[in-house]
């Protein structure tokens, strides 16, 4: 410890969740690769309309949490339920609401953007009309729609993921899972995908976890869940997180609840 720094203080437990009235509500879930735990007890809830900021370094269990409520991996401890429907219990209902841009692309870099957004739009079976129409109208909103016939390994970085944020919202969901989005793209375009998303908050009311290991990406009106070593340490908005742990910013309080961040 540094010269004239606090003692680091027992993380306070997370604010608890409000399932009943939630968009996204995890409840007590735990998850284990052989002996190892990945999550530990995990809850939290989210409402429509808030961008909820999942924060949590390298190997917190961001990844796994994320497999969990896309049903890639079985809940086998805890529940986690999408508008009320049971992930377990209930998945078509629960995954029809959810729109998901994963940390590695997925787009067919071989296929133009239309092409890639016609496939996801057969996958959620909509009409073809259907899909042509919300393609249209989701690149226009990106600024992306004079390449709608360009193949995606033609575009850059920030523009593909655009075009995935874009993919995921032709089913028109109500909530929005991003799992570190801006991994490799540079200040501007980080702030550009940042931006675009807290938009599609404001004027769609629709609810987003966005996944990240980047302090800057949370802002004082966003909710901030910490994840540390598959704990939740602290859950509430940005202001109510760094009053929790007794700082002034994100970055100091991260380190009071996490004890400077080590795993």
């Amino acid at each position: 410890m540094t010269a004239g720094a606090q003692p680091l203080r027992t993380p306070e437990p997370a604010a608890p969740a409000d399932p009943a009235s939630a968009v996204l509500a995890v409840e007590r879930v735990s998850h284990s690769f052989g002996s190892r735990k990945a999550l530990d007890d995990v809850s939290f809830a989210i409402p429509a309309g808030r961008f909820t900021v999942l924060l949590g370094l390298n190997g917190a269990g961001k990844t796994t949490l994320f497999s969990l409520i896309t049903r890639l991996y079985n809940t086998r401890q805890g529940t986690i339920r999408v508008f009320g429907f049971d992930m377990r219990l209930q998945p078509s209902q629960a995954l029809a609401r959810i729109g998901v841009v994963f940390q590695q692309p997925t787009l067919d870099p071989d296929l133009t953007v239309l092409q890639n957004l016609r496939y996801h739009g057969g996958l959620h079976g909509l009409p073809a009309s259907m899909v042509e129409e919300r393609a249209a109208e989701e690149l226009e909103r990106i600024g992306l729609a004079p390449r709608a016939k360009d193949r995606v390994r033609t575009l850059s970085g920030g523009q593909r993921r655009r075009v995935e944020i874009a993919r995921a919202l032709l089913h028109r969901p109500s909530l929005l899972l991003l799992d570190e989005p801006t991994v490799g793209l540079d200040v501007a375009l980080r702030r550009q995908v940042l931006d675009h998303v807290h938009d599609l908050c404001r004027e769609r009311g629709l609810a987003v976890l966005w996944a990240t290991h980047l302090m800057d990406e949370a802002r004082p009106e966003d909710g901030v869940v910490v994840l540390h070593g598959g704990r939740v340490l602290a859950a509430g908005r940005l202001p109510e997180v760094c009053a929790r742990a007794g700082a002034p910013a994100l970055e100091p309080a991260f380190a009071a609840l996490t004890g400077g961040g080590r795993g």
